[in-house]
């Protein structure tokens, strides 16, 4: 199984000392893993999702593309969100818990770790861990920082503990709601009931 990357004080930006730390931790870990890097940012978060020009691989620690080769892929700035979740290999994915990434870890039966950033993301991060139990949140230390042991440790609980294998069965239950609201259910009849009024509305 492998685990994708792809983020409290508020959330941690991925600064230079937190992808060192991401780094350690997913290497700590001994989990397989797929991680989609950009350069660290010291700016808004908002600025964290702007192009740059910069190689993000060149903030990794010394060393750790070489140490994690057998078990990890590191892939700058960009991959296919929708397709890499749904490769039956991927158990696990860290998630900035934008909305459509949420509902497309749940089409997937995905467990999560929720690393939000900014607007809608950190009411999904509560919901996500706290109402749904789907998902793990990691805990800061005094300076902010996730560090590599919490990362370590969220990331095994996760693909190998008793309470990651009671979020994958409460995914499971989640996409076949999902499902139903997407056929004849909730959805489907509340955009006829939409259609219906502003049809009715044009004819005054």
């Amino acid at each position: 199984m492998k685990f994708e990357i792809q983020k409290r004080k508020t959330d941690p930006l991925p600064n230079k000392q937190q992808i060192n730390e991401l780094a350690y931790g997913l290497e700590l870990s001994c989990q397989r893993f797929f991680w989609v890097l950009r350069a660290p940012s010291y700016l808004a978060c908002s600025a964290y999702l702007e192009a740059t020009k910069e190689d993000p691989l060149q903030f990794l620690p010394s060393g750790f593309l070489e140490r994690t080769k057998d078990k990890g892929l590191v892939v700058p700035l960009w991959a296919p969100q929708v397709q890499v979740p749904s490769h039956n290999s991927v158990g696990g994915f860290l998630t900035h818990c934008g909305w459509n990434s949420t509902l497309e870890s749940v089409q997937e039966r995905m467990p999560l770790i929720t690393w939000p950033l900014f607007a809608e993301q950190k009411m999904n991060a509560v919901l996500l861990t706290n109402g749904l139990k789907v998902a793990l949140r990691p805990k800061l230390n005094d300076e902010g920082i996730v560090e590599k042991e919490e990362i370590a440790k969220v990331v095994k609980c996760l693909m190998e503990g008793e309470e990651g294998k009671e979020m994958c069965e409460r995914m499971r239950n989640l996409r076949d709601f999902a499902t139903n609201a997407l056929k004849d259910g909730s959805s489907a009849q509340t955009l006829l009931q939409l259609a219906s009024h502003w049809e009715n509305f044009s004819r005054i």
